[in-house]
């Protein structure tokens, strides 16, 4: 089964002049990407997400700010990553529960694997543990 883990992506820059950061579909992503979507504006107190997904795995990025994102895989695995660097992803992994709380200026970019479908989403703890 596959785990949450950090991705790496390419850099290209200097401090001088600034940095991009490339993903190419079909060779620097574990999956191809069917939805892109982005969260911004969050309340600092505020936790999302509080679901894992039967088939959909994401990549979650800080394209600003700060995003704290606890995971938890079947077994209860569980694993915390700070993501707080625009040439870092998280990948998670179809059947990971996860949440994610901002810093009051993050932006978070996530590629998907799926078009959105709302029987895809496990939204109950108790659900998943089964």
């Amino acid at each position: 089964m596959k785990r949450p883990e950090i991705i790496n992506f390419k850099k290209i820059g200097n401090p001088a002049e600034g940095y991009i950061s490339i993903f190419q579909n079909g060779s620097d992503l574990p999956f191809e990407i069917k939805r892109c979507f982005w969260t911004y504006y969050t309340p600092q107190e505020i936790i999302r997400g509080h679901h894992a997904h039967h088939e959909t795995e994401m990549i979650l990025i800080a394209a600003a700010g700060k995003i704290i994102v606890q995971t938890e895989m079947p077994g209860g695995i569980k694993n915390e990553f700070i993501l707080e660097n625009p040439e870092l992803g998280l990948f998670i992994p179809k059947l990971c529960w996860h949440t994610m709380q901002y810093s009051h200026n993050a932006v978070q970019l996530v590629l998907a694997s799926t078009a959105y479908s709302e029987a895809d989403y496990i939204r109950n703890y108790e659900d998943f543990n089964k």
